[in-house]
């Protein structure tokens, strides 16, 4: 039996930003699992429309709409879960968008959003909940949403890259502060890689310059064609978080071959290159 079938079988959950995509997939296995998901997002129809899959499959599941940009609005979540439910097991902060167009050519509400939403959700979610979680005295799970972009660089998702690096960099300095405090609170990274998720949906790109929508399109048909299977790959998520994995992988060898890459780069210290595949991106 996987760990997380013990570990997560009962007990709170609350996903940011689980009315699509990744979160979605979490919470329905969080749902399955027996937990009781809250499904914390700021569009209403999203967050319900999780909320009745959960139900629909026979789990509990509620909807609190919260805007992940302000932090007040996660201050009131965390007051509000404790409130009615005492407990939190397991915290996901996920709720994210992905942005495109060269750095110069973003506007500044555009910068704004992607850093308050990717990065200060993060980092407010944890400032939130943290002393509740620690107050409860229970063993608790964190889990905040960077990405394989974490240990990348790609022109033209500037804006985007720069907030997984830091959702990186928060992790591993959260784990080690938890270790510091001996806190039993289990602190993980969750690194997707290529999911079939709608994050590049010609939708999600209002307030983009126009040459952002070819990039987009085929940043869009690659997950679609190529992509692992959602609730797959969320499948994969939850059971390394339960096993208290540091660094949780969708696809461990995607991972690998980029971080490989990486490694080498910052060994060689020469300057950043384009590949073939990259180039195509951006410039076709």
């Amino acid at each position: 039996m996987a760990r997380d079938a013990e570990v997560f079988a009962g007990g709170v959950a609350v996903i940011t930003g689980a009315g699509s995509g990744i979160g979605a997939g979490i919470a329905r296995r969080c749902g399955a699992l027996g937990m009781t998901v809250v499904v914390a997002e700021i569009n209403h129809a999203a967050a319900q429309q999780t909320v009745d899959q959960i139900v629909t499959a026979g789990g509990k599941a509620e909807a609190i709409i919260v805007d992940v940009s302000k932090p007040e609005e996660l201050d009131r979540l965390a007051a509000e879960v404790f409130a009615r439910h005492g407990a939190l097991r397991l915290l996901v902060n996920n709720a994210g968008i992905e942005t495109i167009g060269y750095t110069w050519e973003l506007s500044a509400a555009r910068w704004e959003a992607t850093l308050d939403i990717n990065l200060h959700g993060v980092i407010h979610g944890v400032r939130a909940f943290v002393p509740r979680m620690i107050e409860s005295g229970e063993e608790c799970w964190i889990a905040n949403l960077s990405s394989v972009g974490g240990f990348s660089a790609m022109p033209a998702q500037t804006a985007y890259i720069v907030t997984k690096h830091a959702v990186e960099a928060l992790s591993e300095c959260l784990y080690l502060e938890m270790e510091v405090k001996r806190l039993p609170i289990h602190v993980s990274s969750v690194i997707p890689g290529m999911l079939r998720t709608n994050i590049f949906n010609a939708e999600g790109g209002a307030g983009e310059p126009g040459s952002a929508g070819s990039h987009r399109r085929k940043m869009f048909e690659m997950m679609r064609d190529y992509g692992m299977d959602l609730d797959e790959g969320c499948r994969v998520i939850v059971e390394g978080i339960a096993e208290n994995r540091f660094w949780v992988h969708s696809q461990p060898d995607m991972s690998r071959d980029i971080i490989a890459g990486r490694i080498a780069f910052f060994e060689s210290q020469q300057p950043p290159t384009l590949s073939d595949q990259v180039r195509h991106l951006v410039e076709g």
